[in-house]
């Protein structure tokens, strides 16, 4: 089996985000965790799954889990911050010479 290349992703962990397809398409939330290798993220109360557990110190009872699932970071597209719309990103060298990320939509930086 090949290696994957690590490729650089624009979405970081506390990004709002908007899925723009699967099940939770249209849902916007906070990028929780970005998982490289797989290229998938993590976005907070989205892409819900039921997950059995066994009973264990943190859950005495065991029982049906609701949890948050990997998407593949395709499926999601960053928040302007200044329009509210879901925008595509771009790298810019700013006054000190540093790349940032800015939205395409409206040119502001992201944060």
């Amino acid at each position: 089996m090949e290696k994957k290349k690590n490729v650089k992703l624009n979405i970081r962990k506390g990004d709002l985000v908007k899925i723009i397809a699967g099940d939770s398409k249209g849902q916007q939330g906070k990028v929780l965790e970005v998982i490289t290798k797989t290229s998938r993220v993590l976005v907070e109360g989205t892409n819900m799954v039921s997950k059995h557990t066994k009973p264990n110190a943190a859950n005495p009872n065991g029982g049906i889990i609701k949890m948050e699932a990997p998407l593949h970071i395709s499926n999601v597209m960053l928040v302007d911050p200044k329009t509210g719309e879901a925008t595509r990103i771009g790298r810019k060298k700013n006054e000190d010479g540093k790349l940032i990320r800015i939205a395409k939509k409206s040119g502001e930086e992201i944060k």
